[in-house]
């Protein structure tokens, strides 16, 4: 059985010298959800980052859907990984909502009909089908995300990563996300800080700290462990 993600040994330093990766291994099944946290410059973005080819490390393997990542397959692997960045406002940049949800599958080079299929679907997945011909910037923050996501879904991607999903988020809008982030039948890994979002939605949560895992199990015995918390900034929910 192919994983969806499989990192193996990867290290990256940025060109001022600073290592932000160190020998980082982990592995994502199929259909598994698992949650990425850690302190602020512990590594998590950059490590999403190399998932789809973004960042290329200095060493060692990223591999998607059996597909070792390099120069060949990196176009491929963008399609089979959605990544919703923290600031929808870095996807979101079409006269309406209906263009940016449109504009991965036009690039897939689809035909107008399928397009136009798979913009209807991934709007009813994160329920915006309403949204369609609104402009995007003149939405809430909650509803923007929901957009980012779309956007993704669009390209009917294998796995979905995303960071700082609830971030800058009111209440209402961080539980209508958090059960949207439910229902979704894909692979999922996300980075976040909101550990009572982690510990609520996610099986399996591992945790990063200057550039390396430090720990990788299911979600209730890492929460239970507050010396292991508490060793690398984080708060237990």
């Amino acid at each position: 059985m192919h994983h969806s993600i499989e990192v193996e040994k990867l290290s990256y330093s940025y060109p001022d010298g600073h290592v932000a990766l160190h020998e980082v291994s982990l592995r994502i099944a199929p259909s598994e959800k698992a949650a990425l946290v850690g302190p602020n410059g512990a590594g998590k973005s950059t490590l999403i980052l190399h998932l789809n080819g973004i960042l290329r490390g200095d060493s060692g393997v990223v591999r998607v859907c059996g597909q070792v990542l390099d120069d060949k397959t990196v176009g491929r692997i963008r399609a089979q990984v959605g990544l919703v960045f923290q600031n929808p406002e870095d996807q979101l940049f079409s006269p309406t909502v209906y263009d940016d949800v449109a504009f991965g599958p036009l690039y897939q080079g689809l035909s107008w009909q399928e397009v136009d299929g798979s913009v209807q679907k991934a709007l009813r997945a994160v329920g915006m089908h309403s949204y369609a011909q609104r402009v995007s910037h003149h939405l809430s923050m909650g509803e923007k995300k929901r957009i980012a996501i779309a956007t993704v879904l669009a390209m009917n991607p294998e796995v979905l990563v995303l960071d700082e999903p609830t971030s800058g988020l009111d209440p209402r809008s961080r539980r209508s996300l958090i059960n949207l982030l439910r229902e979704l039948p894909v692979t999922m890994l996300v980075s976040s800080h909101d550990m009572a979002m982690v510990k609520e939605l996610f099986p399996r949560t591992i945790i990063i700290d200057e550039g390396q895992v430090v720990a990788d199990g299911p979600t209730p015995e890492i929460m239970e462990n507050q010396v292991l918390l508490e060793a690398h900034g984080l708060e237990k929910p």
